[in-house]
């Protein structure tokens, strides 16, 4: 510091350091405005009751059951990775069945593998899907999955992205890293009696949430 005319004159270095400390304060507002964005409600007019909110430090409650692969939760994160010996992808099934539902979760895949969340009667009713050429929604009244909406756009590997899915009635929407997606088919309304998630080859978790209602 300097004195000019009895008045003490902050250096050059200080000065940047206060840009540097606005320029940051300026970036968590933005980071916060989208992450407020992306969480507001796609398809409710309420706040569903929380129902499944796993810490990932230690066992899945019972509500929880591990269908295909190996899901091994640890200070904080799920690690999911396929058996190749089961012939199948990885599936994490929640005994619950929602009528109405919001999911929300963050994933990485680990190399060009996909994510999934999707919902079950005695058999499969719809599901989102992601892989790195974007997010998709389908319903499964036929085989193949009859992809029913789609928006391209890239997802990396190897990097933390933020899902939030709803379903309520004969709709189905999602919401990926900002991107909105919507579908609506009749099978889509079948009643439900579970959820799921679904990765291919190694996939992590962490950030968790189920909400819903179990009638319409």
């Amino acid at each position: 510091m300097e004195a000019v005319s009895g008045r003490v004159m902050h250096s050059q270095p200080v000065y940047c350091m206060n840009l540097n400390r606005t320029a940051s304060v300026l970036l968590a507002l933005v980071a916060f405005s989208s992450f407020a964005q992306a969480q507001q409600p796609l398809l409710h007019d309420h706040a569903l009751p929380v129902l499944a909110e796993p810490d990932f430090k230690g066992p899945l409650d019972a509500s929880f059951s591990i269908a295909k692969g190996k899901w091994t939760p640890a200070d904080g994160i799920l690690s999911v990775l396929d058996l190749p010996e089961q012939k199948h992808i990885p599936v994490l099934h929640h005994k619950v069945g929602l009528a109405s539902a919001t999911i929300d979760v963050e994933f990485l895949t680990e190399g060009a593998g996909s994510f999934l969340v999707g919902c079950d009667s005695d058999k499969h009713i719809g599901r989102v899907v992601i892989n790195p050429a974007g997010i998709s929604i389908a319903e499964d009244s036929v085989k193949p999955s009859h992809t029913i909406a789609t928006v391209p756009m890239p997802v990396k590997p190897n990097e933390w992205h933020r899902l939030h899915v709803e379903w309520q009635g004969d709709q189905m929407a999602a919401n990926l890293d900002g991107k909105e997606l919507r579908a609506q088919h009749p099978f889509l309304a079948t009643v439900k009696a579970r959820s799921w998630l679904a990765a291919g080859k190694s996939v992590k978790i962490r950030n968790l949430k189920i909400s819903g209602e179990a009638k319409p």
